[in-house]
C-alpha cells in the first residue's frame, strides 16, 4: 500500500445559519484540525481526508449562500506567512504547526 503524504490545509468558511456552521466546525475537528479563529481551521490531512471533508461540508452547506474554502499548503509556503496581530491561541493549535512558523 502506498502512504499518502499529509500537506497542510486552511480550511476558511462563511456560513449563514448557526446549525450548519457548527457542523463544519465539528467536522473540521474530527478530521483533526484546529481552530484558529472562528471560521478558520489549520491542520495537516493526506488527499483522502481532504477530498473527504470537503464533500461533507458541501452536504452541509447551502452553495447558493454559504462559502467554505480549503487551501493545501506546502510547508515552503507555509512559512512565508505573516501574522499580523494576534497569534494563534496556542492551547487552540498544536505544538507541530506552530513550530512551523518559527
Amino acid at each position: 500500500m502506498v502512504k499518502q503524504t499529509e500537506t497542510l490545509v486552511w480550511v476558511v468558511y462563511d456560513i449563514v445559519d448557526d446549525k450548519k456552521r457548527s457542523r463544519v466546525a465539528k467536522l473540521c475537528k474530527s478530521a483533526g484540525l484546529y481552530r484558529v479563529q472562528k471560521s478558520v481551521f489549520l491542520g495537516t490531512l493526506n488527499r483522502n481526508q481532504l477530498d473527504e471533508l470537503v464533500i461533507a461540508c458541501r452536504d452541509i452547506i447551502n452553495e447558493a449562500e454559504d462559502s467554505v474554502y480549503a487551501f493545501p499548503m506546502c510547508s515552503e509556503d507555509f512559512r512565508k506567512v505573516r501574522l499580523i496581530g494576534l497569534v494563534f491561541d496556542k492551547e487552540l493549535v498544536a505544538d507541530d504547526v506552530l513550530a512551523k512558523f518559527v
